[in-house]
Order: C-alpha cells, then structure tokens, then sequence
C-alpha cells in the first residue's frame, strides 16, 4: 500500500506497477485522469518473458500483484460506461434495508447464536453443493469426450456415469433439505426483525 503525493503521483503509480504494489487513489471527482487509461483497460503485453504496459508516454514493466483502488466521495458519479465495464464498482453507501439485514444478523447472534450459526453453515452447505454439482458435470462431460464410439462396452464409464447419477441425485436431495430448513431459520430470525428496524431507523435519524 502506498499513497499518493499529488505532485509526484504518476511516479508513484509507475514504481508500484513494476513493484506489484497497492495504490489507494481517493476524493476522486467527476473525472478520471485519461492517464489512468491504459490501467484501467488492462492494457498489457507480454515482451519476452516480462509483461508491461504504456503510463504516461513511458514503457513500464508489470507485476501482477499490482492493484489499484479508486474512491469518490460523491453520492451518485457519472463516469464513462467504459469504467463500468473496466471497473469492478462497489456502492458503501448505507441504506435502511441493507442496515436492518445487517443489524438483524448482529440481534440473533447476540439473542439466538444457535440460529446464526445454522444459518451460516447453511449458506456455506448450498454453495458446496453448488461447486460440487458442477464439478460432477464437467466430469461427466469429459467422461463424454474421451469416450469410444460403442459407449456400452466401456464398463467404467457406465460404472462412473451411475455414480455421478446417484450421487447428483444425493446432492439434490441434500439441497431441498437444506432450503425447508433454511426457511424455518430465517422464519425464526423475523421474531427479532423489529429491533433491527429501530436500529436502522434510529441510525438514519441521527445521521440525518
């Protein structure tokens, strides 16, 4: 992390790219300097076994650690659709759903810890069973591709197709469960949805 003398920041930004550091840009205003251009497009190529890319007129050499954050202060910027598409854009702007959800979360850790933490490992359940659906899918796509031509003769490939079949079946079993017990969870937490309204409705009356 390094920040960034106003006089010297082009500077500051070339030894970080060639030294794989992170910069932290802030108070952004309605413009970004076009320099950054070449940045934010990634526009980056290999010459022999090094990769660099043109900032400022000068040929930098470029290290993939290298990161760069960019951040306004303003509440609702316009920049180029470009950046939009070059950036990954993230809104910290509070509002009063996204607090009550928060706020919730804090309520029934604090009041109910048992339903908290089935809640998590719920959510962490689903996307396992998520990764490993789609790992059970590729595999059996490439069991597919390297087939030989009279698939019933290959006696493992039928084998491994059975067992890919009843284990997504498993899977898929796992993850009804999972949502009927999700749902009596979050019916549960609602008991204490209240407390988490006032919270965020309190804290926008006073930021108000």
């Amino acid at each position: 992390y390094c920040t960034i003398d106003p006089k010297k920041w082009l500077k500051t930004i070339q030894n970080a790219i060639t030294n794989g550091r992170c910069v932290i840009i802030e108070n952004l205003g309605a413009d970004i300097d076009a320099t950054l251009d070449p940045v934010l497009s990634r526009a980056i190529y290999k010459k022999g076994r090094n990769l660099y890319l043109k900032l400022g007129g000068e040929e930098v050499e470029y290290d993939v650690a290298f990161q760069l954050y960019l951040q306004t202060k303003l509440s609702n910027p316009h920049y180029k659709p470009e950046i939009a598409a070059q950036c990954t854009i993230i809104n910290f702007i509070a509002t009063e759903k996204g607090l009550e959800d928060q706020l919730l979360a804090k309520v029934v850790e604090l009041e109910r810890k048992d339903l908290e933490d089935k809640a998590k490992l719920l959510t962490q359940a689903a996307i396992n069973y998520q990764i490993q659906l789609v790992g059970l899918e590729d595999e059996l796509l490439e069991r597919l591709a390297n087939a030989p031509e009279d698939i019933l003769s290959d006696v493992p490939l039928i084998e491994g197709l059975e067992a890919t079949k009843k284990t997504a079946k498993e899977i898929n079993v796992a993850v009804e469960v999972g949502k009927v017990t999700q749902k009596e969870v979050e019916q549960a937490r609602e008991a204490y949805r209240p407390q988490a309204a006032e919270g965020a409705m309190l804290y926008f009356l006073l930021t108000k």
